[in-house]
């Protein structure tokens, strides 16, 4: 099992750029392919990016592309997502995940087996 925290959300303008950073602890992290998630108010859970267990691959949503990046430091057991370019409709609770599955997978069906609790990113003037 591990443990997902994430971190490095704010208020930011639109335009702007934040970093989330999502930190896991009880195994390591390389055993898992790794996403960010997101749900705005009165709004499903929709997927953003994921990233294969060694980075190799990558996969984003649509409205992020170009603007967000996912990256990950296993050694230091760390995901992080890098968005800019941030626009008012990225206002959302942004949630980490961990897969046994693959990055891919995780993007087709927005499942994951374990979740953090979700770090707060609004964009706003």
């Amino acid at each position: 099992q591990v443990q997902l925290v994430e971190s490095g959300g704010g208020l930011v303008q639109p335009g702007g750029s934040l970093r989330l950073s999502c930190a896991a602890s009880g195994r390591t992290l390389s055993t898992y392919a790794m996403g960010w998630f997101r749900q705005a108010p009165g709004k499903e859970r929709e997927f953003v990016a994921a990233i294969s267990r060694r980075g190799s691959s990558t996969y984003y949503a649509d409205s992020v592309k170009g603007r967000f990046t996912i990256s990950r430091d296993n050694a230091k057991n760390t995901v992080y997502l890098q968005m800019n370019s941030l626009k008012p409709e990225d206002t959302a609770v942004y949630y980490c995940a961990a897969t046994r599955s693959s990055a891919q997978s995780m993007s087709d069906t927005s499942l994951g087996d374990y979740w953090g609790q979700g770090t707060q990113v609004t964009v706003s003037s």
